[in-house]
């Protein structure tokens, strides 16, 4: 260990109850994606205080701050702003929402991070730029919202890293570093579990089902009930379901938003919401278009029409076993700290929009321990408060260090050694075809 990570790790300890205090603070007032506008700030006047030069409304909410020279190899330290919709969790707030995905960990890891790289002596070691990045609405909005914020703030897509790509506020960055709560390894004890699962890509999906009102007792023959056509729409989803193959990951899953108008006529518009996912875009998009079947077929037989509305939903994330870097930097957090690789092979069917930067750039990531319950329910909740906030915002700091020392030579290493699926221009076309 060297002098700068024997600094960087002593100044994290040293403001380990503010830090802790923070965590509380954020975990306590969660916030809705493209709504984090309370927690945005805080991230604000915290990266302000520190005297960094702080961008703010970025897509909404987003927040971003630069360490270092100004040259070199940029990577952006990545914490997600909002939480999810839990309105049973114990905590959730007046709306419903509720940390019970550990975004509110991230936003801490990554300002104490900030604190220890914004130390002089620190900023000053570093060969390139550490981009401190607080970024929006992770968890998918539903259509509502995205029409909401599409009209209010000239969004374009759901996910708040996919719009910042397309906004190009990830032009000048070359990898980036991610984390997240575990989602494997809480039975074991893990602290750090290093590495990237593959993860499923999807579509997010709207069907509008039009039909024709009439009064429901009176006279239904002269309707065209949407309802119906939705229900029978579903039911033809669950019949090819068995055409799915096990190897692509699919799941879809719809919900009714709308329902009809009234309880006495015969609903004449429905709207279904749902996501199509697999773990990958050629399965997606073929999946996708037996779903469009389903709705269609079912629309001709009740004599109803389907309007039929994607939108862009998330990449597939690639499977990432870790690098080096990572195992070399989780060392130097004691032989206490429990470490592990990710379980290689296995696909989270859960989607993030971190697959989108994975689509353009090399992404490292690592999640941490220190909570039990399911993730996305009211059971979830901090039990080690050092392994969920303080454990993390180490990791994070060395790391970012250890990339960008010496030249940035491993910082260099592998952002030359990623062949990224998209250029960043041929990811914007693919976001302006799924969005316009």
């Amino acid at each position: 260990m060297d002098h700068m990570e024997e600094k960087i790790l002593s100044i994290i300890d040293a403001h380990a109850d503010e830090l802790q205090a923070l965590a509380d603070d954020i975990f306590h007032h969660a916030e809705q994606g493209y709504h984090e506008y309370r927690t945005a700030q805080l991230v604000a006047d915290y990266l302000k205080k520190l005297g960094l030069k702080t961008r703010e409304g970025l897509a909404i909410t987003g927040v971003k701050a630069a360490i270092g020279k100004g040259t070199g190899p940029n990577v952006a330290l990545i914490g997600e702003l909002d939480a999810v919709s839990c309105p049973t969790h114990p905590d959730a707030s007046d709306k419903g929402y509720a940390h019970a995905c550990g975004h509110y960990a991230q936003i801490t890891c990554m300002l104490g991070a900030a604190l220890a790289l914004s130390d002089p002596e620190v900023a000053a070691s570093l060969d390139g730029t550490a981009t401190i990045f607080a970024v929006p609405a992770e968890e998918f909005q539903d259509a509502s919202v995205r029409e909401e914020v599409r009209r209010t703030h000239d969004v374009h897509c759901a996910g708040g890293k996919c719009e910042l790509l397309r906004r190009g506020e990830f032009d000048d960055v070359d990898l980036a570093v991610t984390t997240h709560s575990l989602m494997v390894g809480r039975e074991e004890g893990i602290d750090l579990m290093l590495g990237n699962s593959a993860c499923t890509g999807f579509i997010g999906k709207t069907v509008y089902m039009h039909g024709r009102a009439a009064h429901a007792a009176a006279a239904p023959h002269l309707g065209a009930n949407a309802l119906n056509a939705a229900c029978l729409g579903m039911s033809a989803l669950g019949m090819v379901r068995e055409t799915f193959e096990e190897k692509d990951c699919v799941r879809v899953h719809p919900y009714i938003r709308k329902g009809g108008e009234a309880i006495n006529v015969v609903p004449s518009e429905v709207i279904v919401d749902m996501m199509v996912r697999a773990n990958t875009q050629e399965a997606i998009e073929k999946v996708s278009a037996k779903v469009d079947n389903c709705f269609k077929g079912a629309a001709m037989a009740i004599g109803c029409q389907a309007e039929i509305v994607d939108c862009q939903g998330y990449m597939p994330c690639p499977e990432r076993l870790p690098e080096d870097i990572l195992w070399d930097t989780a060392k130097l957090l004691g032989d206490q700290v429990k470490v592990a690789s990710i379980p290689a092979g296995r696909c989270n069917t859960a989607s993030t929009d971190v697959g989108d930067l994975f689509a353009v750039m090399p992404v490292l990531n690592f999640t941490f321990g220190g909570s039990t319950g399911d993730l996305h329910s009211k059971d979830y909740k901090v039990s080690d408060p050092n392994a969920a906030h303080i454990l993390p915002a180490k990791m994070m700091a060395l790391l970012a260090y250890r990339l960008l020392k010496n030249g940035a030579a491993e910082a260099r290493k592998i952002v030359d050694g990623y062949q990224a699926p998209y250029t960043m221009e041929q990811y914007k076309d693919y976001v302006k075809k799924m969005s316009d």
